[in-house]
């Protein structure tokens, strides 16, 4: 089964990339997989000040991944596949990739304006070209009609 794996954060952009994503999966019998990371928590001298920072982190996280795959229910009827990881973003992406061969794309949502954001940077950068699967970056300035439109 062809899965397109999305990077969801708080950004308008991120629901734009999971539309997209959506919908390209119903038209060719795919799935999708759903994934928040969380960004390393710089070191705290106090392991319970550490530990809650961390718990908080990990809350939002799965607060994100449960509205975005509701949304996704909702509106496509298609069950995603959920993961949370704590990490470097690319090397996350990487390693998930490598251990599904069933991923068929990065689907990444692009800010609307000014910079596109750390993702989109570096997988449209330095690393442009690196991964065995195409990389589908979303303008964050489409309407919902035009990833209809385009999907």
């Amino acid at each position: 089964m062809r899965i397109y794996l999305v990077v969801i954060d708080d950004s308008p952009e991120a629901e734009i990339a999971l539309r997209f994503a959506a919908r390209r999966a119903v038209k060719t019998g795919g799935g999708v997989e759903i994934l928040t990371l969380i960004p390393p928590q710089e070191f705290i001298a106090f392991g319970g000040v550490q530990a809650t920072i961390e718990e908080e982190a990990l809350l939002h996280a799965e607060g994100l991944v449960a509205a975005a795959a509701g949304t996704l229910v909702a509106e496509s009827g298609l069950k995603p596949a959920i993961t949370v990881r704590q990490g470097e973003g690319p090397r996350i992406i990487r390693e998930i990739i490598a251990a599904n061969p069933d991923i068929a794309a990065l689907v990444l949502g692009a800010a609307p304006a000014g910079a596109p954001g750390t993702l989109v940077s570096h997988f449209a950068g330095s690393d442009a070209g690196t991964l065995p699967v195409p990389v589908m970056i979303i303008p964050g300035s489409l309407s919902r009609e035009a990833i209809d439109r385009l999907s």
